[in-house]
C-alpha cells in the first residue's frame, strides 16, 4: 500500500511539472484578439438610411487592418464600403436590404495578412457525384491558419453565426485539385480575389462563430469593385458555387449572366430554370426581418450543417450529374 501511494504522489509530481509550464505560458500573440476601433469617418446612420422595417435583411459588418504592407494597393476603405453599396442596389431587386452594422480597422498579426484559406483537397471529384454531392462527402477543411487568423479577428457577439463578416487581407490563397492528363490530379494553388467559405463547401468544419466570413483581397478594378462583395455574399446566403441557369457548378466559370458567375452579370434568377437563386437567397439563414418591437425574426437555421441539399431548402435544389472529366476507357 505504501509502494501505491509512492507511485500515485510520484506520478502526480510529474504531471504537474509537466502541466505547470504550459500554465505559464501567456497565450499566443496569434490568438489575441486585435484591438479594433470604429472608423468614424463612415456615417453609419446615412448608409442605413433606406431601411424598411419588415424587409428581409443581412447585417454587414467590415474589418479593415491599419497595418497593410505599404506595396499592397489592391484595396482601400472607399472601396470596401463602396462595393457594399454596389451590393445593396445589386440585391435590391431581388427583395433583400443590408445593414452595415460597422466598419472597424485596427492592427492585425502580420501573419494574417496572406493566409492559406484551406487544406489541400485528398479527394478530387470524379463523375459519380456531382460537385455538391463530392463536397458533402469529403468537405474543405481550414487550415489552422486561416482558423487563428478568424479566431483573432472576429469579436465575440450575439447573432456572430448570422452575422456576415468582410474581412479585408492582402491574400488568401485556396488549394485545389484539377485533372491534368488521363487518370491523374494536379495541385492548383490560386490567389483569390474574394473567398466566401460557402457551408455547401465547407459542411461541417468551419466554427459557427466564423461562419459568417468571407475574405476580400483585390477591389482595384471598376468590375471588382462592383460586383466581388455582392458575388460573395452570394456564395455565402444563396449557399451556391459558380452556376447559372443551365450552367453547372465549378471553380471557375467564365460567362456572362448570373451574379455567381465569373463575368459582368448581376442576374439574381429565380424558379427551376433559375436553379432556384431567389428562392434559397430568401431562405438563407443569414437573413431576418426587424418585428415591430425591434427584434430580428431570423429564418430557421440550416438543419444538417448547411450543404447544398440542406433540408431546409426542400426542393429548391438542382439533381444533376457528375461531369466526366477523363477518358472512360482509363
Amino acid at each position: 500500500m505504501a509502494r501505491s501511494h509512492y507511485l500515485l504522489a510520484a506520478l502526480g509530481a510529474l504531471l504537474l511539472q509537466v502541466a505547470s509550464p504550459a500554465l505559464a505560458q501567456p497565450v499566443p500573440k496569434a490568438l489575441r484578439p486585435v484591438a479594433w476601433k470604429i472608423v468614424e469617418s463612415v456615417d453609419i446612420a446615412a448608409f442605413n438610411k433606406d431601411l424598411v422595417a419588415g424587409k428581409p435583411t443581412l447585417d454587414v459588418g467590415i474589418y479593415l487592418p491599419s497595418n497593410f504592407d505599404p506595396a499592397f494597393k489592391k484595396l482601400t476603405l472607399e472601396q470596401m464600403v463602396d462595393g457594399v453599396r454596389s451590393a445593396k442596389e445589386i440585391y435590391k431587386p431581388a427583395g433583400v436590404q443590408i445593414n452595415l452594422l460597422w466598419v472597424k480597422t485596427g492592427a492585425i498579426d502580420p501573419r494574417h495578412l496572406a493566409i492559406q484559406s484551406n487544406e489541400i483537397p485528398r479527394v478530387p471529384d470524379t463523375e459519380y457525384v456531382n460537385l455538391y454531392e463530392g463536397n458533402k462527402r469529403h468537405p474543405t477543411e481550414l487550415t489552422d491558419m486561416a482558423r487563428s487568423a478568424f479566431q483573432s479577428m472576429i469579436e465575440p457577439r450575439k447573432d456572430s453565426d448570422r452575422t456576415i463578416y468582410l474581412v479585408a487581407l492582402q491574400d488568401v490563397i485556396m488549394p485545389f485539385l484539377e485533372r491534368s492528363d488521363g487518370r491523374n490530379w494536379t495541385v492548383k494553388m490560386v490567389r483569390t480575389g474574394g473567398l466566401s467559405f460557402p457551408s455547401y463547401s465547407y459542411y461541417g468544419t468551419i466554427p459557427r462563430a466564423y461562419r459568417g466570413v468571407i475574405t476580400v483581397d483585390n477591389l482595384s478594378t471598376p468590375s471588382r469593385g462592383r460586383r466581388t462583395i455582392a458575388h460573395e455574399i452570394g456564395h455565402k446566403v444563396m449557399n451556391v458555387s459558380h452556376e447559372y441557369k443551365t450552367t453547372d457548378p465549378g471553380f471557375e466559370v467564365y460567362a456572362d449572366g448570373g451574379l455567381m458567375l465569373y463575368g459582368d452579370g448581376e442576374d439574381i434568377p429565380s424558379g427551376a430554370e433559375g436553379r432556384w437563386h431567389l428562392e434559397r437567397l430568401l431562405m438563407s439563414p443569414y437573413l431576418y426581418r426587424l418585428r415591430p418591437d425591434g427584434a430580428k425574426q431570423w429564418n430557421p437555421d440550416y438543419e444538417d450543417g448547411g450543404h447544398y441539399y440542406d433540408p431546409i431548402y426542400g426542393d429548391k435544389v438542382v439533381r444533376f450529374p457528375g461531369q466526366p472529366n477523363m477518358d472512360p476507357n482509363w
